[in-house]
């Protein structure tokens, strides 16, 4: 069975749902006169630019250009289908879409992602039943009881068990007459090696469901209960499940992580399951996977600007690691971070099992910042010999030169300074060196205002990778120009006409403004679409480069350039023309040489130009 959705169906769901309500979910919003504003949760920015018309039911962000409807709003912050987005939207508002039976040719043309949800959601039942069954899920409950996890707890979090075996999950998807390569695509069995058929990703595990915001089912996490290794084993990326902007738990705890202001990250389901039992339902866990800047935005879009995200992580090396991995993170997003520090030995799971709510509660009201965390971690592992303080020193000057507040840095440098009895001055100076490196590496040189049109801004000139794209004469001006293609389709037409393309000398830019002109309905399409169409790596780079640009254009100001760049193509052809006379004149042969191989790629171009406009 598949959902039809009726036109006049869409139409009650888009005039019932209320967007402000939908987007409340993720963004924190504060009424500013008729609309709304927030933090964008798609990307990262300090001062709120996100605004929400309650009135005509639309959003945008000015920082980022993202906008549109409620549908669009679900769609790009879930990653979803439009059918998906409207079928929650019904859902929410008790709206009842009728349901037909499918014919094969349907059942065919069901999205990936609907097959792959259901599949998860079958094996999760699956899973549920034998952890609740009274004999195979003996050892697991067991298992549980042991590790103090109640029953309220396995059952919000829908836990379940993988028997032992090599085939169960796979012989009942077979009985339901399932596709095995749509289970094998959702990554609950693996093909074997000699291609002869498949086995059950997880056996013998206590098995975690990881939920979307929208407890859909979409991987798995398992378990052992014993030594074996690997002691954790998660579902592999599928077209449902991203691990870099999953999070175990925040399904339930998103509304926890608005109401208190402040989130809480472990790494472990056990340390997660822990919190939620001792009464920290703000808490999430990550899933075998680094800690991400999807994962952050995400988080600080719950937690609001003035947030705290609190790190639980070991205080082991691991730990320590992981903290390092994540400031950068932290850094670059302007967000407050702690971390709360537990005794040796102890992980979250452990000790608030032994020391309980208050002793937690007690460890968060003197959460370091991470910075002061680093400074005691690296005081502790190098020691205070002469030795030990330039190992700590040369160990600080990375994290510290990160911080771009000059007044926080300037703070840690005397904290740091004071925990190794240096001079302040002599730790600033070695800091102040590697800012100013890191800054003058950030800095790329800015287009001439001679090539920017009416009302645009000035571009940051790209990166390494692309600077080989666009070196020569007329590299800045035609990337200008693809530039202007991708942000204002309504150009096309006009530089197909003109055959603007023709006149171009950079290959890789040529190339990329020819797919766009292949394209005929680029203009309802994003610039995402097109990096998908391109292959090439380099030129993915270019384009999501020139399309992320916020200039402003309009159609007087692009026909400006196009005029402009032809007319600067006819005078150089014309100072060619007269160089060559001079060199002629001067019997300068090897520079004659030269000019006369230009004008042959120039009358090559022309020609080019030329059959164009015969065909």
């Amino acid at each position: 069975m598949t959902i039809y959705i009726p036109e006049d169906k869409i139409s009650e769901i888009k005039n019932t749902a209320n967007i402000v309500e939908v987007v409340s979910e993720v963004v924190i919003l504060k009424k500013t006169g008729k609309n709304y504003i927030g933090l964008c949760p798609f990307h990262s920015e300090k001062t709120p630019s996100f605004t929400v018309s309650q009135e005509k039911q639309i959003f945008y962000c000015f920082g980022c250009a993202a906008g549109g409807n409620v549908f669009s709003f679900l769609m790009k912050h879930d990653g979803i289908s439009f059918p998906d987005a409207a079928k929650i939207l019904a859902r929410r508002y008790g709206i009842d879409i009728p349901v037909r039976t499918m014919s094969p040719e349907q059942k065919q043309r069901m999205s990936q992602r609907e097959n792959l949800l259901a599949v998860n959601r079958q094996a999760m039942g699956f899973f549920r039943k034998q952890l609740l069954d009274a004999v195979s899920g003996k050892r697991a409950m067991g298992y549980l009881k042991k590790r103090g996890i109640n029953k309220e707890i396995f059952d919000n979090f829908n836990l379940g068990y993988a028997l032992q075996g090599w085939d169960n999950l796979l012989s009942f998807f077979k009985k339901k007459n399932i596709s095995l390569a749509l289970v094998e695509k959702a990554g609950l069995i693996v093909p074997r090696k000699e291609k002869s058929g498949y086995y059950d990703r997880f056996r013998d595990r206590l098995i975690f469901p990881i939920f979307d915001l929208n407890m859909q089912a979409i991987g798995f996490g398992g378990r052992v209960m014993d030594d074996s290794m690997p002691k954790y084993l998660n579902s592999p990326e599928t077209p449902v499940y991203n691990k870099s902007r999953s999070l175990y738990g925040l399904n339930l705890a998103k509304m926890k992580c608005r109401e208190n202001g402040r989130v809480y990250i472990v790494e472990g389901y056990f340390d997660l399951l822990a919190l939620h039992q001792h009464g920290f339902q703000n808490s999430v866990a990550t899933l075998g996977t680094s800690l991400t800047p999807e994962h952050v935005q995400i988080l600080k879009g719950f937690v609001g600007k003035d947030g705290k995200i609190i790190l639980v992580f070991d205080s082991d090396d691991a730990g320590i690691k992981a903290v390092l991995r994540s400031i950068g993170i932290f850094m670059r997003m302007e967000v407050d971070a702690r971390i709360i520090v537990l005794p040796e030995g102890y992980d979250p799971d452990s000790f608030l099992f032994e020391f309980g709510y208050e002793s937690f509660v007690d460890r968060d009201s003197n959460a370091r910042s991470l910075m002061s965390f680093l400074i005691d971690s690296a005081v502790k592992k190098h020691g205070l010999s002469i030795e030990g303080k330039i190992r700590i020193i040369s160990e600080m000057k990375g994290p510290l030169s990160s911080i771009k507040d000059n007044i926080k840095r300037s703070l840690y440098i005397k904290e740091l300074a004071e925990c190794v009895n240096i001079d302040e001055s002599a730790v600033l100076e070695k800091i102040r060196k590697l800012s100013v490196r890191n800054r003058d590496k950030a800095i790329r040189p800015t287009m001439p205002n001679s090539f920017l049109g009416r009302g645009q801004n000035k571009a940051a000139f790209p990166d390494k990778i692309q600077e080989k794209s666009f070196q020569g004469k007329w590299g800045r001006l035609e990337r200008q120009i693809i530039a202007m293609m991708l942000q204002f389709p309504q150009i096309l037409s006009e530089i197909s006409e003109r055959n603007i393309l023709n006149l171009f000398e950079n290959t890789v830019l040529k190339s990329i403004g020819q797919v766009l002109l292949k394209q005929k309905d680029y203009s309802e399409m994003q610039a995402s679409d097109i990096i998908n169409i391109i292959e090439d790596k380099e030129q993915k780079n270019i384009v999501a480069s020139l399309a992320i640009e916020e200039d402003k254009w309009d159609y007087e100001a692009c026909i400006g350039i196009i005029t402009r760049f032809e007319s600067i193509r006819k005078k150089n052809e014309k100072k060619l023309i007269e160089k060559i006379k001079v060199a002629e004149k001067e019997n300068d042969l090897e520079l004659l040489s030269k000019l006369l191989r230009q004008k042959q790629k120039l009358a090559l171009l022309t020609e080019k130009k030329k059959m164009t406009l015969l065909r």
